[in-house]
Parts: structure tokens; sequence; C-alpha cells
């Protein structure tokens, strides 16, 4: 950037550009780790959605114990910065990657996902090259049918061989119930109870062999309604609620969470009193799962996206609008539109107060 726009109005930005409201974000940010706290529970959130070192800095001051990665590069990120909690919800394969991750130790403690003895040798292979000591996480599959291996003696199997290796601690145990996020309330409830008990019973199983289990992660989101509340688990990895957006809102029916991301985007063309056309496109906001909805903005839809362009169906809105005119998009999926962008404004009182650069965005290795 060749100024500074800290100090303008929001409106006076150029577009289209990412927004988030930092008065609405911290008070998710409260809202979630107090819902942890209460429960006894750790807070580790995912920042797969945001990238950012900054805001995960913030997460930590509102009460979490670190963070959660989806990728060893964004873990690089993170603890570049100074973040020493860290876990890579995720398998970590190929001998470059283990060998980063090995050497990784010596900046923050990064633990990783395992479902396989695989992932195990390979990665006590590379800590005792590095002469560090990688912690596990023992991934379970309690119903999602992604990654994990299946609860009970498979997963008991794998803590024994993670315990007996070199160079590796087992940590504990993870599991998502990702499966449960767009189930009504009363299916929800019941089938986060399931999951977690799947997770609860490989515990009590693997602790009955004389191993300690200090972790159970678990939790998204899309079932921060529940899960923290289910006994038998340490921790939740819960992140893009500091954001919210209209794919948590109306498809996971997310209760107590604000919208705060959107995209300030500038109307284009008005073809017709039914329709305009603004300058933000899926290149700048996720349409994947659920759309962006114009925000204040009464009669107006966004009817469509295509590369560069979204469009809006007009129902008489209030104010009226005209070539020229920015509005705010509350954004599709927050996951899917972040790292679209090179940068996200934070907005206080509609006046911009801090620019952070998305530095995890590119880094899917």
């Amino acid at each position: 950037m060749s100024y500074s726009p800290i100090g303008i109005s929001k409106w006076d930005l150029d577009t289209p550009a990412l927004l988030v409201d930092l008065d609405t974000m911290e008070n998710n940010m409260r809202l979630m780790a107090e819902r942890c706290k209460s429960n006894g529970l750790e807070w580790l959130p995912h920042s797969k959605g945001h990238k950012t070192p900054a805001i995960a800095h913030k997460q930590i001051q509102a009460g979490a114990l670190g963070i959660t990665c989806a990728k060893l590069g964004e873990s690089e990120i993170m603890a570049a910065s100074g973040i020493r909690d860290i876990l890579v919800a995720n398998q970590v394969i190929g001998q470059q990657k283990v060998t980063r991750l090995a050497h990784l130790q010596r900046q923050a403690r990064v633990m990783v996902a395992v479902d396989d003895p695989f992932h195990i040798e390979s990665i006590s292979e590379a800590a005792q090259k590095a002469k560090t000591t990688v912690p596990i996480l023992v991934e379970v599959n309690i119903g999602m049918d992604r990654c994990g291996v299946e609860p009970g003696k498979p997963a008991l199997k794998l803590a024994q061989q993670a315990s007996a290796a070199p160079g590796v601690r087992f940590a504990g145990i993870m599991g998502y119930e990702g499966h449960a996020m767009d189930l009504p309330d009363a299916e929800k409830e019941q089938t986060c109870r399931e999951a977690i008990a799947h997770l609860a019973e490989t515990r009590a199983l693997i602790e009955r062999e004389g191993i300690p289990v200090e972790i159970v992660s678990a939790g998204g989101t899309g079932t921060l309604a529940f899960t923290p509340e289910i006994a038998g688990i340490t921790e939740i990895q819960a992140g893009g609620g500091i954001f919210m957006d209209t794919y948590y809102k109306n498809d996971m029916n997310v209760r107590d969470l604000d919208q705060a991301l959107t995209i300030l985007t500038t109307v284009l063309s008005h073809p017709t009193p039914q329709r305009a056309v603004a300058d933000a496109g899926r290149k700048t906001t996720s349409s994947q799962f659920s759309m962006p909805e114009a925000k204040n903005y009464p009669g107006i839809t966004v009817a469509g996206l295509s590369a560069e362009h979204a469009t809006l169906q007009l129902d008489n809105p209030s104010p009226p609008i005209k070539i020229g005119d920015k509005l705010e998009l509350i954004s599709g999926y927050s996951d899917m539109t972040v790292f679209l962008h090179d940068r996200i404004y934070g907005i206080r009182n509609d006046q911009v107060e801090a620019v952070w650069d998305i530095l995890g965005r590119d880094k899917k290795q």
C-alpha cells in the first residue's frame, strides 16, 4: 500500500475491500471464550478462516490458549508471530513437511493430528534427526467419515504406538462432529452427544491401558451451542464464529454471535429499476454454501455472482441506490472469502483502525 488509510471513513476506501467490524468481532471472541471457560474447557480456535496473526493474537487476548491451523504453513506464520501453542488439525505428510514440523518445535509447541502408523513413523524419524519432540493427537472418526481412525481399539493401538515412538509425545485425541453442523437443533444436539461419546469411550479405553490422555479436542462453530456442555472433552476448536457469515447464521443456525465480516462494494451499473450491478464477484466473496447479503439495506438481494460482479435485485430499496454508491455485503462462507484478499481492514465506529495483511492466505503446504 502506498498510503495509510488509518483514520479515514470506511466509505472512502477503494472497492472491493474486505472489512471486519472490530467491536462485533471482539464481542464474538469474548462470547466464544466465555462459553468454553464456563464449561471448564480450553479454547484453541481455528485460524483457517482468518489466516491473520494479528487476529489470532486478539483471540488469545480474549482467552484462547493458542491457535488451531489447517496447514503446516499457517502454523509457521503463527509461530513466527509469537504464538506458542498451536494445533495442526490435519495430517502432515512428506519428508519436507515432517522435517519442517520437527524443527518448528524450537519456536512453539506445535501438535499435529495422526490417524495411521505411517504418520507416527515418519514424524518420529524426522524428530529424532532434528533432536526435538513432536506432540501428537490421534484423530478419531466420530461420524463425519473424513479423516480419523475408528474409535476404540484402533485408536488405542495408535496411542500405544505413539507412546512408544522416540521423538513423539502422545498428547491425546481429537475428533470433529462436523456432520452435525447443519442439522436441526434437536437432531444436532443428539448427534453431537453420540459423536463425543465415541471420544469419551476411547479416552477411557486408552487410560485403562495406563496411557494418560491429556487432551480431548473437538468442536466447531456450527455445534458451539451444544458440544461445550458435553462431558468428555477438554478443548474446543471453534473459530469461524468470530466473523460469522450468512452460512453460519442461516444454514447452521448459530446463535448469540453477530456478523462482523463484510465486503465493501461499489454500484457500477443500474440498467433497470429492478437490477443493479456491484464490483464484488466470486473473486471477492464466496457464494459456496450461502450467498452474501446486503447489510442494512432492506429491499436489496444479491441475486447472483459472476467472476467480477454481484447482481443485485432491487425491491424498492430504502434508501434508493445509484451508480457510484457503496454498500456492504455480509460475507458468504468466510473461510472461502478471506483468502481471496491480500488484507483486511479493521473498522471501529465506521473508521479504519487497523489494516492487517492476511499473511497465511497462500500457505497451502
